[in-house]
Parts: C-alpha cells; sequence; structure tokens
C-alpha cells in the first residue's frame, strides 16, 4: 500500500473510531470522511460500506487491546494484577462507546487470540493463589462486556469490588 493512503486509511479509521464513539455505529459516512480530511470517494474506495469499515475499526480495537494486556503483564509484578489493570484499562469510559459499538462486528481471529492470551494469565494468576479456581476467563470477557459495552449502566465503583470478588486475597 503506497503511503499516502496508508495514511489515508490511518485517517479514516481514526475519524471512525472517534464518530462511532460519538454517535455509535450508524455514524454518518460522510461525516467519517470530513473529519478524516478525505472526500467520500475515498472512503467508499478503502472501505466499500459500512460493515467492511466497522470489522477494520473491530479488528483494530481487539489488537489494541491485545497490546494493552501485553503492556500489563510487563507492567504488573505479578498475573493477577495484570488482569486487573488489564481489565481497568478495557473498560475505561474513553473506550466503552467504541466497544458498545463493536459488540456485534466480528475480529475473530484477533478475538481469540485475545481470549487465548487472557486466558493463559487468568490460569497464571489461579496458579499462584491470586484468582479464585471457580472463575475463568469466560467470566472476565462477560465483566469486560457488562461494563465496556454498556458504560454508565453499571456503576464504576462496582468494578474494583467484582474484581476483589474473582480475587483470593
Amino acid at each position: 500500500m503506497r503511503a499516502d493512503a496508508r495514511r489515508n486509511r490511518d485517517r479514516i479509521l481514526e475519524a471512525a473510531r472517534d464518530a462511532v464513539a460519538e454517535r455509535g455505529a450508524d455514524a454518518p459516512m460522510e461525516l467519517i470522511a470530513r473529519r478524516a480530511g478525505v472526500g467520500v470517494g475515498t472512503l467508499y474506495r478503502r472501505f466499500p460500506d459500512r460493515d467492511v469499515l466497522l470489522a477494520a475499526l473491530a479488528e483494530q480495537y481487539v489488537h489494541e487491546l491485545l497490546d494493552a494486556l501485553d503492556r500489563a503483564v510487563t507492567a504488573e509484578p505479578d498475573a493477577w494484577a495484570a488482569v486487573r489493570a488489564f481489565v481497568a484499562h478495557s473498560v475505561d469510559k474513553g473506550r466503552g462507546a467504541i466497544a458498545a459499538a463493536m459488540a456485534g462486528t466480528s475480529a475473530p481471529e484477533a478475538r481469540q487470540a485475545l481470549v487465548r492470551r487472557l486466558d493463559e494469565l487468568v490460569r497464571q494468576a489461579q496458579a499462584d493463589g491470586a484468582m479464585r479456581p471457580d472463575a475463568g476467563v469466560g467470566d472476565l470477557m462477560d465483566l469486560l462486556g457488562a461494563f465496556a459495552c454498556h458504560p454508565g449502566v453499571i456503576p464504576e465503583r462496582f468494578l474494583p469490588l467484582v474484581l476483589d470478588g474473582l480475587g483470593r486475597r
């Protein structure tokens, strides 16, 4: 891909991310093009329809979560602290709207990689005795869905309470 085409694609995805966070998955394509500083024709050449754009946005979003998981593993002293840091990052208000918009959009390979890596971290936290053995990655994914995809429905103050309930300390 040419450098200018890559820049246009990146600007479109950034504009789409902001527009979807503000207006939801039905954000007007014209608004996205305008915010990206490209013509509507350029937008549609890169992303022939909304579904293709949302799929690319979902893929990017899941890769950002994978990066956040890697940073948590590197920065935190143990697996349980990394799980907690990752969950806190993932449900941050700024990501809630985009997570909600992406909930029905698939990025299957990237999502599977995220679940697999998070599962490894959960198993390590359990082996360390820091996380309940009867909770698993599915429970964490449900937790992420509840807090990230429905921002404001569940009070933020409940997140540490729920995480404390998953821990063993």
